[in-house]
């Protein structure tokens, strides 16, 4: 194997086994010597590829989250349809969609947000820019549910787009508290009498 190959997948593997071990325990709580022992590399192999724990931070959160955001909630709102059909289906199938794990764990950019976002501008400047392509990905939808006059133009499209972001977001963070899913039943159907309430 091409020395370069192997170092890009020696960075694949640190990547990988850090966003676990945050995604799971959190980002302050899990040292550079916990993340080198999962994947059993040296600390050479982690200095190689990164300075510090902030640089892979903000790796993880502009690689890794971000993906998931992208393929999770941004993709889905581009695609051709009705609107408004596109935004329920878009929320109430990517919650349907989340193993057990996610669902007792939460949205991992919410946890790092809420867990370290007002102490870096570094990682709050790579979490802001998911949230900002997220908002314009559905005001661009909203936009064009108002040209085809499937949304009502009263409304707002930045509203709207920050409401049900923050709902969203809301609703992974209070399922970490339940032990089962009676409260996204719940809020997939405060989702579907909002989004009535938008019809043109």
């Amino acid at each position: 194997m091409e020395q370069k190959q192997k170092s890009e997948l020696t960075k694949q593997a640190i990547l990988n086994e850090s966003f676990k071990l945050f995604y799971k325990n959190g980002f302050k709580t899990t040292s550079i010597d916990k993340i080198m022992k999962a994947t059993n590399l040296t600390k050479g192999a982690f200095y190689h590829h990164y300075k510090n724990k902030k640089e892979l931070g903000v790796e993880v959160i502009s690689s890794k989250i971000q993906k998931r955001v992208y393929d999770g909630m941004i993709t889905p709102l581009y695609q051709d349809g009705n609107a408004l059909e596109i935004l329920e289906d878009t929320f109430s199938r990517r919650l349907k969609s989340f193993s057990l794990f996610d669902k007792q764990h939460g949205c991992p950019m919410n946890n790092f947000i809420n867990e370290i976002a007002d102490e870096e501008e570094a990682y709050q400047i790579a979490l802001k820019r998911i949230i900002e392509e997220w908002k314009a990905a559905l005001i661009h939808l909203i936009e064009r549910g108002k040209k085809e006059n499937t949304i009502n133009k009263k409304y707002a499209n930045n509203a709207i787009a920050i409401y049900l972001i923050s709902a969203f977001e809301g609703i992974r963070g209070i399922r970490k508290l339940y032990n089962d899913d009676d409260i996204l039943d719940d809020y997939i159907l405060g989702l579907q009498l909002y989004i009535d309430q938008l019809k043109a």
